[in-house]
């Protein structure tokens, strides 16, 4: 009679990891939408800020979003992770919550390992600090940003009270972008309250070399350049580090 040794560990099945491997990397793509979070074993991170920034307000399920509670998570872990040696940032959005955006902004400008910042398609309203939050920018020559006031949509109860809070919002993020980027105070401003550009609105919509030109994007130019100026500055970045002996 044969007895089956009970303490024996039962082999895994390679059938069955490869199963759960698959389903893990689909809820990444379904939750983050990438295939790879901060602890992949490229030594860039890609994080993608695509649709509408979604704040504290969850938009409608038909709505293409970026929700800041999962970037801000993912730049922490990207920061930490030793193997992490730079991050791309690639917008391609509408805008969406201020708050949200700016803090994302923060977030992303706060990061000790270089950032390069790539706007393909739009990095429109809110996505402007978002995309000059790096330490290099790049714009495709066909993508747009538009530059608008603060708009409000609700009720608004105290118009006096709610304009100089609105004020103070705009004020934040002029503040921000002036200090990330090379355009002057005057001349975001002019793009800003720019009439006649926008139908039934006030405000700019730059394209590509013009973005450059007023000194918001650093240069015009796709994936390949902004990955060659990471990677650029992640060199640069390793003999320093060497000498002070810290890496993160």
């Amino acid at each position: 009679m044969n007895y089956m040794n009970e303490d024996q560990p039962q082999q895994p099945d390679p059938a069955e990891s490869e199963k759960k491997k698959q389903n893990s990397i689909v809820e990444t793509i379904q939750q983050l939408g990438q295939t790879t979070t901060p602890a992949s074993e490229s030594n860039i991170f890609c994080m993608t800020i695509i649709g509408q920034v979604e704040g504290h307000i969850v938009l409608p399920p038909q709505n293409k979003t970026t929700k800041y509670e999962h970037l801000i998570p993912q730049l922490v872990a990207a920061e930490q992770n030793p193997k992490i040696e730079g991050i791309l940032i690639v917008l391609n959005t509408v805008g969406g919550d201020v708050e949200a955006g700016l803090a994302i902004a923060e977030m992303i400008s706060s990061l000790s390992k270089p950032t390069v910042t790539l706007v393909l398609g739009g990095g429109h309203s809110i996505g402007v600090p978002i995309a000059v939050a790096g330490n290099m920018s790049f714009i495709a020559a066909t993508a747009t940003m538009t530059i608008h006031p603060i708009r409000l949509n609700g009720l608004v109860i105290g118009v006096p009270q709610t304009f100089e809070y609105l004020d103070k919002m705009q004020e934040r993020i002029l503040k921000f972008v002036t200090m990330h980027s090379n355009v002057t105070e005057e001349k975001f401003k002019e793009l800003m309250f720019k009439t006649g550009e926008l139908t039934r609105d006030i405000g700019t919509t730059v394209i590509g070399s013009d973005a450059v030109k007023y000194g918001l994007i650093d240069a015009v130019g796709g994936l390949g350049d902004a990955l060659r100026e990471l990677n650029n500055r992640i060199a640069e970045r390793k003999p320093a580090a060497a000498q002070t002996g810290v890496y993160n």
